[in-house]
Parts: structure tokens; sequence; C-alpha cells
């Protein structure tokens, strides 16, 4: 099926931005849809909530006026927890945000609503049988966070879980795990993917909403200093090791905990992410802080040069 049309308008490369936590905001997100990519935040980064309906305004009003710039979208985390949803479903809807990016349950109740004013519903899985709860539910797209993503993260490889999706469906896929080049996009087409969901590499730019001791530990660290844990959320993901040390923790030695313990909108649920950075296992390649728009266009840089070879090798 490929990548739908109006998701299709302006793109320099076929990627979407990770929503992250604290991470993303507008200066963010407008640099990225600016320089041709898919860029997007987290709803629950506009606090108070009353904030939301200004950062959605301001967001779209800069792209219209720029047109070359590629579409955005919003993260909802359906679950319990986030008590702001219907607010913030409906000022998305309101605004007509073009894609909805929904993590943890099936957005059943979502659907039908961005449907109405033509927009599209992408969700996370990192399972089979989440795609097919997904896809039951109605979604446009599947994103796959495979072994090595950052933040909430599966454990399958992107070979295992591609595959294996693509036996039974043919829409619109974004691959997510360790994507922090060019050559890593391709190679996400090249699997049978649509789109890359690159989340790390973009900690490491100037307008990401990160502490500069966040940004260094990014380029200092590699994958051995990733730690994937249920701890922090009650949902396991890969943080830097760094932190979980700074915090006075054993990374090595730390208790379990369940999907019961987690707490999105207040601010316990934050210093999660706030003091204990979650990073993906593509650490090792990720080298300089770099303002957004020169990565994307160094990304596409990497990417065509890597399809060049590939077209140039003669296996």
């Amino acid at each position: 099926m490929g990548i739908p049309a109006s998701l299709n308008q302006n793109l320099a490369l076929p990627v979407i931005c990770a929503p992250m936590f604290i991470i993303s905001n507008p200066d963010l997100v407008i640099a990225q849809c600016k320089g041709g990519v898919i860029g997007s935040f987290p709803a629950l980064n506009a606090r108070p909530k009353e904030l939301l309906d200004e950062w959605l305004t301001r967001i779209k009003s800069e792209l219209a006026a720029d047109p070359n710039a590629a579409p955005f979208a919003v993260n909802q985390i359906i679950h319990p927890s986030n008590e702001r949803l219907e607010h913030d479903m409906a000022l998305c809807v309101k605004h007509e945000v073009p894609l909805i990016i929904t993590s943890l349950s099936a957005p059943t109740q979502i659907v039908p609503h961005v449907h109405a004013y033509g927009g599209k519903v992408f969700h996370d899985v990192i399972s089979v049988r989440h795609a097919e709860k997904a896809l039951e539910a109605g979604v446009d797209g599947l994103i796959l966070v495979c072994a090595g993503a950052g933040g909430h993260a599966g454990t399958l490889s992107p070979f295992a879980l591609v595959g294996e999706i693509r036996k039974f469906y043919d829409g619109p896929i974004a691959l997510s795990g360790s994507i922090t080049n060019g050559q890593a996009i391709l190679a996400a087409q090249a699997m049978g993917a649509d789109f890359a969901y690159i989340g790390t590499r973009f900690i490491a730019t100037t307008e990401a909403n990160a502490v500069e001791a966040y940004k260094q530990a990014i380029l200092d660290s590699s994958a051995k200093d990733v730690v994937y844990t249920p701890y922090f959320t009650g949902v396991h993901g890969n943080y830097l090791t760094k932190s979980i040390i700074a915090a006075g923790l054993d990374p090595a030695n730390l208790p379990e905990r369940d999907k019961s313990a987690m707490n999105f909108g207040a601010a316990t649920g934050a210093k999660a992410w706030k003091d204990i950075w979650g990073a993906g296992q593509g650490v090792g390649t990720i080298d300089e802080v770099l303002e957004a728009g020169e990565l994307i266009a160094r990304l596409q840089q990497e990417y065509r040069s890597a399809k060049t070879a590939l077209c140039n090798n003669p296996f």
C-alpha cells in the first residue's frame, strides 16, 4: 500500500520522528517538518493541558507558512492513568492533526473521530498479537517498536516482526529500533517497512528539550550502556545506565514493576523520564549535537549514498 498520500507531502526522507516524552516540543517538531520528515510530540508534553491548544495553533501556523513543510503528528497514551486523553483528543480533532500516534491500548474509540476529519492513526506495537488488535480497531498503519528502540520497546528482532506482520498486512509500517543514520533508513525499507521511526538521534539536537548533560550522555554512551527494565514505568524500556547510577540505583539490581504502576499524567511519572534518561541501543553511532535541519540533511545524504552503493553492488 505504501505511504498514504496525506502523509507523503514534502517528504525528503521516509521518516517519522518518534514522539519523546519531555524531549519533543514545538521547536523540534517544526524543525523536523521543515526539514522534510514527519515531526511529532506526545500530547502530555504540553503542561498544563491548556498549553496543548497553543502548541497546536503555533505548529499549524508555522508549517502552513512553509509550502515545503512535511505533516506532523501527536502521540496519545491510551491508559487509565492518562486522565487528559479525552481533553487532548478533542483538541487534536479541533485542529485536525494529520497523524495521531497511539500507544499501549488499541485505539478503538479514537479511530472514528480521527477518520471523520480525514486524519490517520498509527499504533505502536511490539508483537503480532498487538498488531492484530490494532488492525481490528481500524488503524491506518503500524509502528513496529523492535529490540533496541529507545524508551518503551519490545524484544523482537525487526527481521522477525516485519516478516511475520507482512504475511497478513500490506499497509503502512514504520520501523523502530536503533535507526540513527541514512543507511539504517534504507535498510528499514529493504526489510519491508515504509517509514523509519527515529527517536534517540533527535535527542542530540539543539532544538530538543533535553538538558545538556543528557545530550552529552548520548554522545558518550554505546549500546552496552543501555539497560532494559520495567522498573521506571511498569513497561519495559531502554534507559542510559549513567542516569540510573546518578539517581542512586544499581542498574543490575532493579526490582520488577507491572503496568499498574504507570502514571503518565502525574509529576512522579514525568520524573522517570526527566532524571532517568531513555535511549536506544543506537547511541554508539551518535557523535555530535546538530540542529535538526542539519541532521536531516545529513541523513538524506547518507541515505542517497547508501542507495547508490547498494545499486552498484554486483550482488
